[in-house]
């Protein structure tokens, strides 16, 4: 198995963004193990997730969305550790997604609130913001990712691509350092689909990718290909996309 050598060039930062990169953390699985219902979906996995851009490929059912929600303790393992900055998952869940945000492959099941900016400021009371600047966070978010016109609409009226982007900018208002998407484009159309991938390429934050998708990963840091409940293949887009083709499809 190779590894990136190093961060590939990141986009220009788009409106509304600092251009100062936040630092990512160190996300590390040590001997890590986890099943459902005493059966194995993942074991023996040792990984230093450091790069700024990273994919994980795989079949249906090789344990990549698993793998996903270990990264922020939305499920812990059953064997090993899974530290973010030193922080595990198991004990410091909390701190730990402060620094870790997710969003997932369906967005109606990350939309609680009927109304878009309702729901970006529930988070936002829990993390105890004052009340004055909550306004100003949510708009700074969603001007970020174009779509400032939705503050006030009811969110089971918008389409897709509109949810899977109120979504990011959900977690994005949170400003974690990292951000976990599983299978972000699965439910988009192209349009959509394009959206979402160039709002990715320009957020500051680092970005873990599970995806099927394998022209979404061409050009990021890192790609893991999660094979037969390990990581088969761990290095640049391209071998990575290659090493699947040839041996899972």
């Amino acid at each position: 198995m190779t590894s990136a050598t190093g961060p590939a060039p990141g986009p220009a930062p788009s409106a509304g963004q600092t251009g100062v990169r936040p630092e990512a953390p160190v996300i590390e699985l040590r001997g890590v193990g986890v099943g459902y219902d005493g059966r194995p979906v993942l074991g023996g996995l040792d990984l230093r997730l450091t790069e700024r851009r990273i994919g994980v490929i795989g079949q249906n059912g090789s344990g990549k969305s698993t793998l996903a929600r270990l990264l922020n303790g939305l499920v812990v393992p059953d064997e090993g550790q899974v530290l973010v900055d030193g922080l595990d998952t198991r004990t410091e869940g909390r701190r730990v997604r402060s620094r870790v945000g997710f969003v997932f492959q369906n967005p109606d099941n990350q939309i609680v609130f009927p109304i878009v900016s309702e729901d970006m400021a529930f988070g936002l009371k829990n993390l105890g913001l004052p009340k004055k600047e909550i306004p100003g966070r949510i708009a700074r978010a969603l001007e970020e990712f174009g779509i400032s016109h939705l503050a006030e609409r009811q969110s089971h009226l918008l389409s897709g691509g509109e949810k899977q982007l109120v979504a990011l900018a959900s977690v994005m208002v949170m400003r974690p350092r990292t951000v976990v998407f599983d299978e972000p484009t699965t439910l988009l159309d192209l349009k959509n689909r394009n959206r979402l991938r160039d709002a990715v390429a320009a957020m500051e934050q680092a970005a873990v990718v599970v995806t099927h998708d394998l022209e979404l990963v061409a050009g990021y840091d890192r790609v893991l290909v999660v094979h037969e409940g390990g990581i088969a293949f761990d290095g640049g887009p391209a071998e990575a996309v290659a090493w699947y083709r040839e041996h899972c499809s």
